[in-house]
């Protein structure tokens, strides 16, 4: 079973959803500390005056994320950052083709109130995910699984607990992968 593991983000990258594609079981990697200025709430979009940052604003205790999972961080709800997006969506895709086919989808995403960054940045991905018809992949959670452990041996427990037998990921992985313990493991 083919498995692969990355943190929740805001508006994944196609890369992303080639991963989710390929695997059985696609572990959402929500309980490692959050890290500010992250793709796990922004992202940028292209416009005709340009790129632009999209950002999900996020509470955080005296300015600090610091040692906070990504599972815990709160979005602001103060600020109108949803209808926000929205309309730069609107403004920068509405008159590409299929774009009537998709706004109820995201009127529909936006509307949502979570609390959470990472439910929110989940049922996005989930949600273009199967738009892209990727329907086969079960998802879970790392932080229902219970694992612990630090970087290759924390991600081989989650195969291990996900019954997995293949691990997918991306080349930048190589630089932090310790693939010997992988294939003990």
């Amino acid at each position: 079973m083919n498995c692969a593991i990355l943190q929740p983000s805001y508006i994944p990258w196609r890369g992303y959803f080639h991963q989710i594609q390929k695997a059985d079981v696609f572990v959402f990697l929500d309980d490692v500390q959050y890290d500010k200025r992250s793709w796990r709430n922004r992202n940028r979009i292209k416009t005709a005056n340009g790129a632009i940052w999209l950002t999900v604003p996020v509470h955080a205790r005296g300015c600090m994320t610091e040692g906070i999972p990504i599972h815990q961080i709160r979005i602001d709800h103060s600020r109108p950052w949803a209808r926000k997006h929205r309309a730069a969506l609107h403004h920068g895709y509405s008159k590409a083709p299929y774009y009537g086919r998709y706004e109820p989808l995201l009127e529909e995403l936006y509307s949502r109130t979570d609390d959470l960054l990472a439910d929110f940045d989940i049922a996005l991905t989930v949600a273009l995910a199967g738009e892209l018809g990727i329907v086969d992949t079960r998802y879970v959670r790392s932080s229902s699984l219970g694992v612990r452990g630090a970087k290759t041996e924390r991600l081989a427990r989650i195969l291990t607990e996900v019954g997995a037998t293949h691990y997918i990921t991306g080349p930048s992985a190589r630089n932090y992968l310790d693939e010997e313990m992988l294939h003990r493991e």
